[in-house]
C-alpha cells in the first residue's frame, strides 16, 4: 500500500458520523492536492476491505457524485440517517456538514 493510500484510508476512517468531506479535501490532506480521482479509486477498491464510511465523501459542490441509482439512494439514506440533510437532487449544505480535521498524517 502506498503512503498516499494509507493516508487517504486514515482520513476517511476519521470522518465522524453526520459529517462529510470532499474528494479533493481528502486528497489535499493526504499530500496530493490534485489526486481527487485517486481518492475515488481508493474508495471504490478499499471501502469494504477497510470498513470505510464511503457514504461520507461527496464532491466539491456538496453533491453525491455516484451515478448508479441504487448506490446513490443508499448514500442518501445513510447520510440522512446520520442527520445530514440531502435534497432530491443529492445536494447537501457543505458549509454545515463538512468536516475539517486537524490531520497530522498519522
Amino acid at each position: 500500500m502506498t503512503p498516499f493510500t494509507k493516508q487517504v484510508i486514515g482520513i476517511i476512517k476519521g470522518i465522524p458520523e453526520g459529517r462529510v468531506m470532499t474528494y479533493g479535501q481528502i486528497a489535499e490532506l493526504a499530500g496530493s492536492r490534485r489526486a481527487a480521482r485517486q481518492v475515488v479509486r481508493i474508495l471504490h477498491s478499499s471501502s469494504k476491505k477497510h470498513g470505510l464510511p464511503w457514504h461520507r465523501v461527496v464532491n466539491a459542490k456538496g453533491e453525491i457524485a455516484i451515478q448508479d441509482d441504487e448506490s446513490r439512494f443508499l448514500q442518501t439514506v445513510l447520510l440522512q440517517n446520520e442527520g445530514v440533510e440531502v435534497d432530491e437532487e443529492g445536494r447537501l449544505d457543505l458549509a454545515s456538514a463538512q468536516f475539517h480535521p486537524d490531520w497530522n498524517g498519522e
